[in-house]
């Protein structure tokens, strides 16, 4: 596999619209600015997804948060799930908030390491800010569920450590993905909801955000997995992932160890019965997954404990997910060949196909 990592500074788009060079990075060298797009206005897609993840560690009190803010051109979409991630009767609820037409009108930020992202309507309030070393989510959201309010105010530990950052194009003209997820930031903070307060721990549980910018095509199926854990005194992460684009020049699998990123070649998920990229319905979701990577770095089994699925079909728009949470376990190899052993570790793999 071809795997370019791009260190210096420079412009993402040229005058044509098209990226400069694609490649992988440790940081955002690439500098994104919207008016150098060249497709359509409501063919953009910005977005900032927080997952945070709190894991008991023997106990069965297992549960995350996940916010979505996101400009998709011709529809904004904003959501915040919380889920129950316990082996006895795991379960979740997803509310989302649609805006038509944003294109642009959010004001997205064009950097991760400025600026704050913000939501506001007469139900939902999501703002997230960032500070030099923080990251702070504060939500409000009347009737997340069955009339009661959902509240939210976490903050996450980002000291500047390595992450990665991917720019590829699509195959058609003017199509680009711009990708950036930070793993590992330590989370403190507390969720309230229907009596109950859900508090995360910074000396075990963690947040990934996943920040993104671009032009996509039409019609896309993905895979995607992030985890992050504490394994012997250490922050490990991961992230894994394909079907974003042309990926010749770069792909985004990684390891995270205590803040630098260890480069992975392909990523092979095997999901039983998973025979058809565009097939949503034969995957047995809740059967044991298999992970593997091409350089032998990275094998791994994955225990399901709970399938977010979600559909929409609105004709145009057609999202159909398959968000798992479960527990990984297997080894992972870093650059000098340092093996680390993963034991349970909670964390998600996702098959996602979207036509918007």
């Amino acid at each position: 596999m071809r795997s370019i990592e791009i260190t210096d500074s420079q412009m993402l788009l040229g005058s044509d619209g098209e990226i400069v060079n694609p490649g992988w990075a440790r940081s955002l060298v690439w500098q994104y600015k919207r008016y150098m797009i060249r497709a359509p206005k409501y063919r953009i897609k910005e977005w900032d997804y927080y997952i945070v993840i709190h894991d008991s560690i023997g106990g069965d009190e297992n549960f995350a948060a996940a916010f979505t803010i996101s400009d998709d051109g011709y529809i904004g979409l904003q959501s915040v799930s919380l889920l129950h991630l316990g082996s006895n009767n795991p379960s979740e609820h997803t509310q989302t908030v649609l805006n038509l037409f944003p294109m642009g009108r959010m004001h997205m930020p064009e950097s991760s390491e400025a600026g704050n992202s913000h939501f506001k309507n007469d139900r939902l309030r999501l703002l997230y800010q960032k500070d030099e070393n923080e990251r702070h989510i504060k939500c409000a959201f009347k009737d997340f569920n069955n009339g009661k309010l959902l509240k939210a105010d976490i903050k996450l530990e980002d000291p500047g450590m390595q992450s990665m950052v991917i720019a590829t194009p699509w195959d058609e003209k003017h199509a680009f993905y711009y990708n950036q997820k930070i793993n590992c930031m330590k989370a403190s903070g507390t969720i309230t909801f229907d009596g109950r307060t859900y508090t995360f721990d910074r000396d075990r549980d963690y947040a990934t955000l996943d920040w993104g910018r671009g032009v996509w095509t039409y019609d896309n199926t993905w895979y995607w997995g992030n985890g992050n854990a504490r394994i012997d005194g250490h922050d490990f992460g991961f992230n894994i992932g394909y079907g974003f684009g042309n990926t010749s020049a770069a792909t985004e699998n990684v390891i995270i160890y205590d803040g630098i990123v260890h480069k992975l070649d392909d990523i092979n998920i095997e999901i039983p019965g998973d025979v058809s990229l565009y097939d949503m319905d034969s995957p047995k979701y809740m059967d044991k997954w298999k992970i593997t990577s091409s350089d032998n770095r990275f094998n791994m089994t994955f225990s399901p404990v709970l399938d977010r699925a979600a559909k929409l079909d609105y004709k145009l728009i057609v999202s159909d997910q398959h968000q798992v949470f479960g527990r990984m376990s297997g080894v992972a190899v870093l650059d000098d060949g340092t093996t680390i052993k993963i034991q349970d570790m909670l964390c998600f793999i996702e098959k996602v196909h979207n036509k918007y």
